[in-house]
């Protein structure tokens, strides 16, 4: 298309001949273009620039600038400004759309129709689709091919698009694998467009289509179409079950029977149990040994049960819609069976091991796992309780020792104001007998109750022969006299 493009410019525009080599430009839709056009002849700063787009042999969509007024000017999503001290033409795009593709040329318009073109752009704005495994794609070509044979084609190396559709005939084959049998595209007079659509796609599908033209065939709208699979990941420990649960459409794929398979190496997905399309109600379930499997056609979930795994049991399994032409993947699931390792006792009394999926994993319950934590918890409580023990004990002997001393001292120095209560001869006679009492010590209350009796210590020759009044009562102490040792 492009090079018919260019030819047809060749006739339509004198002066295109001397112009550089066609440029290609390729983005996503969405995105900007930028273009920039030179130009070198200094009369034409005085002429009016021009972006226009070919189409139908004839000049579409231009943008004009003055010569001396207006150095820039927007329309729609295209700006165009004209920098005559740079001699630069530059174009931009916002917003493209796939059906902004198409040939564009920045030019100078002399007038009368005559234009000398600066740059010629081949542009190519693709729409990129991303789904899932099952998903149905549809699009609209645009409209303006509508009348022509249309073809949806799927890019192969550079220069081939294989046909998988077209305008001429469709495909009355649905429940094929192929992806020719599983396309169509016709035209929609409601929508006045061009309509395709791909049902059941699947990773192999994702690659480079075309809207074209029967002839050529040539490019009209390029999809780039990206197809990407469910994936789960198990894993379990030996004896142990394992349940897997795969979403499907209910109204699309709820009447098809459905079917759990392995994958093996070089080999199709060997089935292993499939639930019955014919089965009456919502539930439909069946079971083959280790493996059960329920369909539940209303929610549109399939729930597989795997019981009493054994290592052998690891591997890459399919959900899948069971068809005629064998299993189709809804999901893959990657289960890795383990050895199962030494319980303890209180592992002993669990029942069979739990498989969860990776990176979605509950929060582990079993008593292993509480007794962990739970250790460390007590471990900590009872260092705190240890330290807070040793700690009241430390003060508590140190309480002591003050009270004991501070006793000690208050009993010390009263005692001599005690014994000046008998008379001041006996301090004197303290003081001058070397061999005599040294020390006297007295529990007085401050006021004491007449009732209650009262002691102290005092040498015989200080009692009173006739005491008046009161009840004496004395007793001796005799005091065992240790050596002294002067040398220390």
């Amino acid at each position: 298309m492009e090079l018919r493009a260019l030819l047809l410019l060749l006739l339509c525009f004198p002066g295109l001949q001397a112009q550089a080599p066609h440029a290609e430009e390729r983005q996503r839709e969405g995105g900007t273009l930028h273009v920039q056009c030179p130009y070198t002849d200094k009369t034409h700063k005085q002429h009016r620039k021009v972006w226009c787009r070919l189409r139908d042999e004839q000049c579409y969509d231009s943008v004009v600038i003055t010569n001396s007024q207006e150095k820039s000017q927007t329309r729609d999503s295209v700006t165009i400004k004209d920098d005559p001290a740079a001699k630069t033409v530059s174009v931009t795009m916002t917003g493209l759309r796939a059906q902004d593709s198409g040939t564009y040329f920045c030019a100078v318009f002399h007038g009368n129709g005559y234009y000398s073109p600066l740059k010629t752009i081949s542009l190519n704005v693709f729409k990129e689709v991303l789904l899932w495994e099952l998903d149905t794609l549809w699009l609209q070509c645009p409209y303006s091919i509508w009348g022509y044979s249309t073809t949806w084609c799927r890019r192969e190396g550079q220069a081939e698009c294989g046909v998988m559709a077209s305008t001429d005939y469709h495909s009355t084959r649905s429940n094929s694998r192929a992806p020719r049998d599983r396309t169509s595209i016709m035209y929609n007079s409601y929508l006045d467009a061009v309509t395709v659509t791909m049902k059941k796609l699947r990773a192999q599908d994702s690659g480079t289509y075309w809207c074209a033209l029967r002839s050529g065939p040539t490019r009209v709208m390029e999809v780039v179409l990206s197809v990407f699979k469910r994936t789960q990941q198990y894993t379990a420990n030996e004896s142990g079950n394992v349940s897997v649960q795969c979403l499907y459409k209910n109204t699309d794929y709820g009447a098809v029977s459905k079917a759990w398979c392995k994958e093996g190496a070089g080999t199709p997905c060997e089935v292993l149990v499939t639930t019955s399309s014919g089965a009456s109600g919502n539930q439909r379930t069946s079971q083959d040994g280790r493996v059960r499997i329920q369909d539940d056609t209303q929610r549109g979930i399939v729930t597989i049960t795997m019981e009493q795994l054994q290592t052998q049991d690891s591997g890459v399994y399919w959900c899948a819609l069971h068809e005629t032409s064998g299993p189709f993947r809804m999901e893959e699931v990657t289960l890795k069976v383990s050895k199962a390792q030494a319980r303890t006792a209180l592992s002993d009394t669990e029942g069979a091991s739990q498989a969860t999926p990776l990176g979605d994993s509950p929060a582990p319950s079993s008593n292993d796992s509480t007794f962990i934590p739970l250790s460390v918890v007590l471990s900590i409580l009872l260092i705190l309780a240890l330290i807070t023990s040793v700690t009241l004990c430390v003060r508590l002997h140190k309480l002591l020792d003050r009270t004991g001393n501070r006793g000690a001292e208050d009993t010390y120095g009263n005692s001599e104001g005690t014994a000046q209560l008998g008379s001041t001869e006996r301090s004197e006679s303290s003081k001058d007998d070397s061999k005599g009492l040294k020390h006297m010590n007295l529990d007085l209350q401050s006021r004491p109750s007449p009732e209650d009796p009262l002691y102290c210590n005092i040498e015989a020759s200080q009692a009173p022969r006739n005491p008046h009044g009161a009840n004496v009562e004395y007793a001796v102490i005799a005091f065992n006299q240790f050596p002294r040792n002067d040398a220390g």
